[in-house]
């Protein structure tokens, strides 16, 4: 009998520290200047300076989507003491469309690891309705999941990594 493959979520334990379990039903489509970012891809800090081009599956415009974007290897994977430092988030995005299309609730940060491999995470939920999120006081310590049932997102309905070290960084990840 053939070995199922692992879930890429699962195996760069996104699955776990940041998200709880859930069934992928939306697509969600991140490209950083043309390049697709897939589970697990690798980037530099000098390819990520500018927001991606974001683009949502869906049912059609009337459904709304939130993004989240997290860091939770922050300041250093061995030592992740600011687990989740928020990125971006976007909230009122209609399906079928992208991020430009949304309300950017707290603008887009580019990581700037200092320390180690960080895995930056692109989380989606679907929304109930258009509705107003705060943006938190601040960026360090965001927890996703506190996050979405505060709003009432329920889990996410897609969600993609990738793995970010300073430039001229090199070595594996260390837990």
């Amino acid at each position: 009998m053939p070995r199922q493959p692992r879930e890429p979520l699962v195996v760069g334990r996104v699955i776990g520290d940041v998200l709880d379990p859930f069934t992928r039903s939306v697509t969600l489509r991140v490209h950083y200047n043309g390049r697709e970012v897939n589970n697990g891809c690798e980037f530099r800090p000098s390819q990520v300076v500018t927001q991606p081009r974001v683009e949502i599956g869906g049912d059609d415009l009337r459904s709304f989507f939130t993004l989240v974007m997290v860091d939770p290897d922050a300041p250093s994977p061995s030592n992740p003491t600011l687990r989740e430092y928020l990125h971006w988030l976007v909230t009122d995005i209609p399906g079928t469309t992208g991020v430009a299309f949304g309300n950017e609730v707290v603008w887009y940060e580019s990581p700037r690891p200092s320390s180690g491999i960080h895995r930056f995470i692109f989380v989606l939920f679907r929304q109930l309705g258009r509705q107003t999120v705060y943006a938190p006081g601040w960026r360090q310590n965001f927890i996703t999941r506190d996050f979405a049932e505060l709003y009432n997102l329920g889990l996410p309905v897609a969600a993609v990594y990738y793995n970010c070290q300073r430039e001229g960084g090199s070595g594996g990840r260390r837990w």
